[in-house]
């Protein structure tokens, strides 16, 4: 095998094993209040599922952190107990929650272009709040589509309440995106791992 091939495969097999990783951290982020109860806050349980999403784009590039939202989705599926509350299987498609399993794969890619390009700590804050945007307004309308077409919906079910329901666990991410963004500004400087255009890195 020729130094390439050897560097290819190396390559190859360093990228599944962060995919793997990521997609683990998001099954963990998905139920992490059944291993730390003290992420219930005033009866509300905070999933850390788009910080994972997020930092997945941010630390390993558009592609492959695509590629860890994806094997998460499909893990779960599959039928492993993976998404929130230990729920999974196909019928999970149904969920009005699943729009946003769906649009972690897209703010990932997002995420990870935008940081292959630019490699200030400002464009990683741009970029991690950018697919806060993007998760946020693709999965509410998906639950509120999900309510008005196929699933059980509330009597009082309008899109203002359902927009008001997510304005509970929208400070926390935030917070979470911003913090994801200084974590993998500095992660980026020690493991160099993501597939960057230009060269430059600025604190």
């Amino acid at each position: 095998m020729s130094t390439v091939q050897k560097t290819l495969s190396k390559t190859n097999v360093v990228d599944l094993v962060y995919c793997g990783m990521f997609a683990t951290l998001m099954m963990i982020g998905a139920n992490i209040t059944s291993f730390a109860p003290f992420f219930v806050v005033g009866g509300v349980p905070i999933t850390l599922q788009t910080f994972f999403a997020v930092l997945a784009g941010l630390v390993l590039g558009s592609r492959n952190g695509a590629i860890a939202c994806t094997v998460y989705m499909l893990i779960g599926l599959a039928g492993a107990p993976v998404f929130a509350k230990f729920s999974g299987g196909f019928d999970s498609i149904l969920s009005p929650t699943f729009g946003f399993i769906v649009t972690f794969i897209l703010a990932a890619y997002l995420t990870g272009k935008i940081v292959e390009t630019f490699q200030t700590l400002k464009h990683y804050i741009i970029a991690a709040l950018l697919s806060m945007f993007v998760i946020y307004t693709a999965g509410t309308n998906w639950m509120y589509l999900s309510y008005k077409f196929w699933a059980d919906a509330p009597p009082e079910l309008s899109y203002q309440l359902i927009w008001g329901w997510m304005l509970v666990p929208l400070p926390k991410d935030i917070i979470l995106a911003i913090f994801a963004a200084f974590l993998a500004f500095r992660l980026q400087k020690i493991l160099k791992i993501l597939p960057i255009k230009t060269t430059k890195l600025e604190d």
